[in-house]
């Protein structure tokens, strides 16, 4: 693997260090919003059921909670049941302490509870509350339930991937909570500028799953208002640049060509021996390319197709054309690229001796992020946070006894609940 970590960094800091996150959300974009917080430095604690924990650790390859170990590193974990009064209270004593607060409740949970927003903000003035719901927290779907997929369907993406004479495809992943946990991270960086400069007042971030994903769909509602035309699904084409596409070679792998620009189109042409399709009619410009894309791509299709991966990655290298390979995770794992950027790092784990996966991201060259600890145990910190708000011993006891609390330890061996 490209770095394997003997020990985790447990004495790094990071440009968030001493910003405290309660993260009640569960599953993927609270987690992905709170993970990019935690390799920054920040404190980020887990609020969790006693009983099961994050859902997201019950997303198991061969038993292992595989989601959990990459997106749970560098947090802590309180197992607190919050049906119960005792453990709303603690819950809103350790929100007192706290910079931000996470949620993905339904709109009007948070609420019901008797922890709506302006509540715990009149309790901590400063605190920044990020509510995640699929549509929003106001608008007529707003109760509805809001899963990723429903999302990436709903909101035109689904119907731009695949072929036109197939149906509509949904994302192998879930994408729309990984764009919102990155708008996430973004909304919470502005707030803490907000409250450093403007005189220390928290804020609410309304952050639907919906909202952010139609975002990268760039123009597509400005260019329905010129066109009056839904465009279709193209497959692996671009609807706005050609020669754009996958390209099967002669091994059977695939190739990723994009000449999106006149002078990378124009070089592809001279290098694959058709030069004359520069002053083609139908090649002439970009408009012209995307007009006629069949005729446009089968010479190139043709050229790749009589030749394996390798010949079509070296020749179009030389001939300084914007060309990748199309690689499964077994191929990018091994690519001398991946490895010496240190892409993916492997990571010390109880259970498997080493876990992959990726390495912080974006790199910063004075303020870098670190993986300080390993996903927790559930419950692993619980007796650290309580003492910390001045639970006693005694007191912790009476409440893991009660139910209301769950006092985990590291190494405790993750079994399926």
């Amino acid at each position: 693997m490209d770095r394997i970590l003997k020990s985790f960094e447990a004495d790094a800091q990071g440009p968030l260090q001493g910003i405290r996150v309660i993260d009640l959300s569960r599953l993927v974009a609270g987690n992905m919003l709170s993970l990019q917080l935690a390799d920054y430095g920040a404190e980020v604690i887990k609020v969790e059921d006693p009983e099961r924990g994050d859902p997201l650790r019950d997303w198991r390859v061969k038993g292992f909670s595989i989601h959990w170990k990459v997106y749970a590193r560098n947090k802590k974990s309180l197992a607190l049941a919050l049906r119960s009064p005792e453990g709303l209270s603690l819950l809103a004593r350790v929100i007192d302490t706290a910079d931000v607060l996470i949620e993905n409740f339904r709109p009007g949970t948070l609420e019901a509870m008797g922890l709506a927003p302006e509540v715990l903000q009149a309790r901590n003035p400063g605190l920044i509350v990020v509510r995640i719901s699929g549509w929003g927290q106001d608008g007529p779907y707003r109760e509805r339930p809001g899963f990723g997929s429903l999302v990436e369907g709903m909101s035109g993406f689904a119907a731009k991937n695949g072929f036109a004479d197939r149906p509509p495809v949904l994302p192998p992943l879930a994408l729309a909570d990984m764009i919102a946990g990155l708008y996430g991270m973004s909304a919470v960086l502005l707030a803490l500028r907000h409250r450093e400069v403007k005189g220390g007042k928290g804020q609410v971030i309304d952050l639907p799953l919906l909202d952010p994903i139609f975002s990268i769909l760039g123009p597509d509602a400005a260019e329905y208002r010129v066109t009056g035309k839904v465009k279709p699904r193209t497959g692996s084409r671009s609807a706005t640049t050609s020669p754009r596409n996958a390209y099967r070679t002669k091994d059977g792998r695939y190739i990723a060509i994009s000449a999106s620009i006149q002078a990378m189109a124009e070089r592809l042409f001279r290098a694959i021996g058709r030069a004359d399709m520069i002053e083609d009619p139908r090649f002439r410009t970009n408009a012209d390319r995307v007009r006629h894309a069949d005729d446009c791509e089968a010479p190139i299709a043709a050229f790749i197709a009589a030749r394996d991966l390798a010949e079509n990655l070296a020749f179009f290298e030389q001939a300084e054309v914007t060309a990748a390979p199309i690689y499964d995770i077994d191929q990018f794992l091994a690519d001398p690229h991946v490895r010496a950027r240190e892409i993916i790092v492997d990571l010390p784990d109880e259970e498997l001796g080493t876990v992959p996966m990726h390495a912080v991201v974006p790199r910063l060259s004075t303020t870098p992020g670190h993986i300080r600890t390993p996903a927790p145990a559930l419950g692993e910190h619980t007796r650290a946070i309580l003492e910390a708000i001045g639970c006693k011993a005694a007191e912790i006891e009476a409440l893991a006894a009660a139910g209301t609390i769950r006092v985990g330890a590291r190494g405790e061996k993750e079994t399926k609940r």
